[in-house]
């Protein structure tokens, strides 16, 4: 959303930059590390930091900060509120109550994927595929039929100028090749991702339209190599999604 300058508070912007520096590759953060993530001087993070922890949304030893359960009620304020969850879930329960697999949906939100609602056995859990974990877009299934629903010309700019890291020995980091990839997505209406994002994990993924037709999700199931691999993708795996 487009605001006038007038109307943008910087203040909060970098108070929010700096709480999104957390993440699970770094739980805790100093003033450095945080001035580096949130792209700050080192004294205006440490003042976040320390504001931060004042009004309860960060812990401290002192030195370093790490995230308070107070966080969570923006989370489960959406979680209790947004109708997709709520629509979702006794659909991803019975899918995981079917077939011990488990299911997620997924929104995009800017480069990588939010998964916003899940069912399946906790063994799945070392997966990654926790509420509200993120993931990069360009390299998992449902961030992919997420990509091939933006209209052509917002994919291309999309691209432009994008660099893939390279995640696994099996990612995509050629940007010819994910924009083919992309295209085939939008054709077939489905995707499968297979240790691209992370080694063991294999998944294929479908969109979810809303009434007018328009895409507002992904679902998908992390399974087995066999059920992403033909025969058994198109006879079991994608009916079932």
């Amino acid at each position: 959303m487009a605001i006038a300058h007038a109307d943008f508070i910087e203040g909060m912007a970098k108070g929010m930059a700096v709480l999104e520096s957390f993440d699970t590759e770094r739980q805790r953060l100093n003033a450095t590390l945080a001035a580096q993530r949130a792209g700050l001087t080192r004294a205006a993070a440490r003042r976040h930091l320390l504001t931060l922890a004042h009004l309860g949304y960060l812990e401290t030893d002192g030195s370093w900060f790490w995230l308070a359960p107070k966080v969570l009620r923006f989370s489960g304020s959406y979680l209790a509120s947004a109708r997709l969850p709520r629509a979702i879930q006794p659909t991803l329960d019975r899918l995981s109550a079917r077939t011990r697999e488990a299911f997620s949906a997924v929104v995009l939100d800017g480069d990588q994927v939010v998964i916003v609602a899940r069912s399946g056995p906790t063994r799945l859990l070392a997966y990654g595929l926790h509420l509200g974990a993120r993931l990069p877009s360009f390299a998992t299934s449902t961030g992919r039929v997420l990509l091939a629903a933006k209209p052509k010309a917002a994919f291309t700019a999309w691209l432009k100028g994008r660099e893939l890291p390279r995640l696994t020995a099996h990612t995509t980091t050629d940007v010819r090749g994910l924009r083919a990839i992309v295209e085939q997505v939008r054709l077939q209406d489905w995707c499968v991702a297979s240790e691209e994002h992370e080694l063991g994990v294999h998944a294929a993924a479908v969109p979810l339209r809303n009434m007018e037709g328009r895409v507002v999700a992904a679902l998908n199931v992390v399974t087995t190599r066999e059920r992403v691999a033909q025969p058994v993708l198109q006879h079991e795996t994608l009916p079932l999604l």
